[in-house]
């Protein structure tokens, strides 16, 4: 790590890494420990943090931890593995106010995105269970990388790369992405097609940073797939968590903000240009879709060391995943272009 931050007059600088935020325990807290992890790594730093939605600290009192400090800037980092509607939109839009509201100088940095230590990261979970099976050779195993989905298909296509990248590393015979929700193809029919191309062993990588409902929802889909093809064994992978590569990438961009090197991939971003299929959204205003679950910090206790989606019932409120139909708030959504994918959520109009 280079000794930039050796240079700071203390008092000057501050750091918030900005979290989406869960109603589940065991993930705020992962968010938690990750955050400590980065303080250890800039001790000459105040380092704080705070959510989108649905836990606290929300992001707006991260900031006034910060400015109680008399900060002259703030480095602002998008807890996010790919830039989507959260890190283009939502977090932009509440950092923007905030800023113009109080006068203190904050600098957006990039989100963690396609890097060299996220890739380690990944395949150091990939390698905990490849050993597990070692009668089966990578020629005739698949990895599956299984990424949140989004209704930017700039966000999308950068986890298709991660698979691509991990599949030539490691020289699986295969390999294919998957999403949990939003786009297609989701995981339980993506898997059923998957099975048909005759591997023998099958390795899902949820690429998420923590745990919750939507990755025991992976896994309890991969299960009911495993089930019904007896002959292929399948795996479950590690999510990345609070890896030491995925600390090293956070300081990275950190260090990039501060050297005002934030580079990040507007030559496809849907709202800065008329991107094919997806013309209707270029242009539209930067706004936060969230105020209306800010700081929500009902939390699930049923789970103690990783969330088994116990409560991933239609009917009970959803952790990580909200259904923007139960709320009685008046913002909208564009109806996604691909709504109606045989292999992806009807619930997407």
């Amino acid at each position: 790590m280079t000794n930039l931050f050796d240079h700071q007059a203390e008092g000057s600088l501050g750091v918030l890494i900005c979290g989406h935020g869960s109603r589940n325990r065991i993930a705020v807290e992962e968010f938690s420990k990750l955050v400590d992890l980065i303080k250890q790594r800039i001790p000459k730093i105040p380092v704080k943090y705070g959510y989108l939605e649905f836990a606290r600290p929300i992001i707006r009192e991260g900031l006034d931890e910060l400015r109680d400090l008399s900060l002259e800037r703030v480095l602002a980092i998008p807890a996010m593995l790919f830039a989507a509607s959260h890190a283009k939109n939502d977090i932009p839009s509440v950092l923007n106010t905030y800023s113009l509201e109080t006068g203190i100088r904050i600098d957006y940095g990039r989100e963690l995105g396609v890097h060299r230590s996220m890739l380690a990261a990944a395949g150091a979970r990939i390698t905990e269970v490849i050993t597990s099976s070692p009668n089966i050779p990578l020629s005739e195993t698949m990895l599956v990388v299984v990424g949140r989905g989004s209704s930017d298909p700039d966000a999308n296509s950068n986890v298709t790369k991660v698979t691509r990248m991990l599949t030539e590393a490691f020289g699986f015979g295969w390999g294919e992405t998957l999403f949990s929700g939003v786009t297609f193809p989701l995981v339980e029919p993506g898997l059923r097609h998957l099975v048909k191309l005759g591997f023998r062993r099958i390795i899902v990588l949820p690429y998420f940073l923590f745990s919750g409902v939507l990755v025991s929802r992976i896994k309890n889909h991969t299960f009911r797939v495993a089930d019904e093809n007896p002959k292929v064994e399948f795996i479950s992978a590690g999510y990345l968590g609070n890896h030491q590569f995925v600390v090293d990438t956070f300081i990275q961009r950190i260090e990039e903000t501060f050297k005002g090197e934030t580079d990040m991939n507007c030559g496809l971003c849907k709202y800065r240009d008329k991107i094919l299929g997806f013309e209707s959204e270029a242009g539209l205003v930067q706004a936060s879709h969230h105020h209306h679950v800010e700081g929500l910090a009902e939390t699930c206790d049923l789970c103690d060391d990783e969330c088994t989606g116990a409560c991933d019932d239609p009917l009970k409120k959803n952790h990580d995943n909200h259904s923007h139909d139960s709320h009685s708030h008046t913002h909208f959504h564009l109806k996604y272009p691909q709504a109606d994918h045989p292999l992806g959520p009807s619930s997407l109009t």
